[in-house]
């Protein structure tokens, strides 16, 4: 494996939890495991693929851990590795900071909350 450089180190973070919905993922992860067909339904503008996609490369990164149950019919879990553990601090300081910033633009978090769940 060929060493990265990085000039700062937040661009070693993003590349772990860069994109749209890896946060979103991990958030809901703290709150336990879930299946794939939890998180879908958690996250209903994801699509299947991109799930898939971001699941795996947490995986991937040691940040989630898939659990594979010998069963008929199959079933997979997801859950914070240890090493995604450490991220938790920081996944609740980003909620906090978007629960402020939500009051901020729209005065109250709950219309917007509901209103997004309306519009699904």
């Amino acid at each position: 494996m060929q060493k990265k450089k990085y000039n700062i180190s937040v661009e070693a973070t993003l590349e772990v939890l860069g994109g749209k919905w890896k946060c979103v993922i991990l958030c809901h992860l703290t709150h336990g495991k879930k299946r794939t067909s939890e998180l879908k339904r958690l996250m209903p503008n994801i699509t299947q693929k991109m799930l898939t996609q971001q699941l795996r490369e947490l995986e991937k990164d040691g940040v989630i851990d898939r659990i594979v149950y010998n069963q008929v019919p199959p079933k997979v879990e997801y859950e914070l590795s240890e090493y995604g553990q450490s991220l938790e601090t920081i996944l609740t300081a980003l909620c906090t900071w978007g629960d402020t910033h939500i009051t901020r633009v729209y005065g109250d978090k709950s219309s917007v909350l509901e209103e997004s769940i309306l519009n699904q």
